[in-house]
């Protein structure tokens, strides 16, 4: 059974970008610039938007916060949406999900340009990934490509069965292991919680990926022997052994579901890491014009 190192490749994957932006400046090139909006004090989104700036320096990138509190407007939202879009010396932003109800999270989305929407979330780099055509992969599925191809993990001709259909996610996981492509050239099934007997399509998958947000959900009788099995999940499950009270836990049942694997993920550190690592993939090729020019 081998565990799938999202944090090794992820480091992986820095270096190679923080080397090319040594290359790049060395020829006179500015520094790729990433910037990220921030609404109100969620712990989740505070620390995830923390490594992101870690990141950044890590690999050499430049880096902008701007903090709005809880109840800013929704007009005040897209004027900062709008002078990111206007400002050249940024090559790519997002804006940190989830936002206060008042604000229409696909009003935001729509007005990030797509050639600084380095997320993927667009509805034009979208359907440019559901075409084929050059794009800004959503981080979390290009991060799952990524595992399977740094590990060698043969998809092709592969049954594939994912387990939520979010537009984060699944829906487009589902898409690119789809097409004809190495990782890809799966059969996919993409079940969700209208899905009639789940067990019976999971016990199917020669790739299994759950991506739905229920801690342990996927237990040892769900999967089938020697499956690749792909935990995107990462829900706080409380734990008074720990110092913050609550630990990291997947939405498979590590433990008994790992024995009968050819490989699988941990959480932390498996799919999480290549979610950061990917967005720096993305602002890198946004500051080098290799999808729009």
């Amino acid at each position: 059974m081998m565990i799938i190192d999202g944090k090794k490749t992820a480091a992986t994957i820095k270096e190679e970008i923080r080397l090319e932006v040594v290359s790049m400046l060395e020829n006179g090139l500015k520094k790729p610039h990433l910037a990220a909006i921030l609404v109100g004090h969620d712990g989740g989104s505070e620390s995830y938007v923390a490594h992101k700036i870690n990141d950044c320096a890590e690999v050499g990138f430049t880096s902008t916060l701007l903090r709005f509190e809880e109840n800013v407007t929704e007009k005040t939202l897209l004027d900062a949406v709008n002078q990111l879009n206007q400002d050249a010396d940024v090559d790519g932003f997002i804006v940190q999900l989830p936002l206060p109800g008042h604000i229409s999270v696909d009003r935001v989305i729509e007005s990030i340009s797509p050639e600084k929407d380095v997320d993927g979330f667009h509805a034009v780099n979208v359907g440019r990934m559901a075409l084929g055509l050059p794009c800004y992969l959503p981080a979390t599925p290009h991060g799952v490509i990524q595992l399977l191809g740094r590990h060698q993990l043969k998809t092709t001709g592969k049954h594939c069965v994912i387990v939520g259909r979010s537009n984060i996610v699944g829906s487009p996981l589902s898409i690119l292991l789809a097409r004809n492509a190495e990782p890809g050239n799966c059969t996919v099934t993409l079940c969700h919680s209208r899905t009639p007997d789940l067990a019976y399509h999971t016990r199917q998958a020669d790739i299994l990926i759950a991506a739905l947000g229920k801690p342990h959900f996927i237990t040892a009788d769900m999967v089938k022997p020697g499956a690749v099995v792909i935990d995107v999940g990462t829900s706080r499950v409380e734990d008074a052994s720990k110092k913050s009270g609550f630990r990291l836990s997947g939405d498979v049942a590590y433990d008994e579901v790992a024995p009968i694997t050819s490989a699988i993920t941990p959480v932390p550190g498996g799919v999480g890491p290549m979610t950061r690592a990917m967005l720096l993939v993305n602002t890198l090729k946004a500051a080098k014009r290799e999808i729009y020019g």
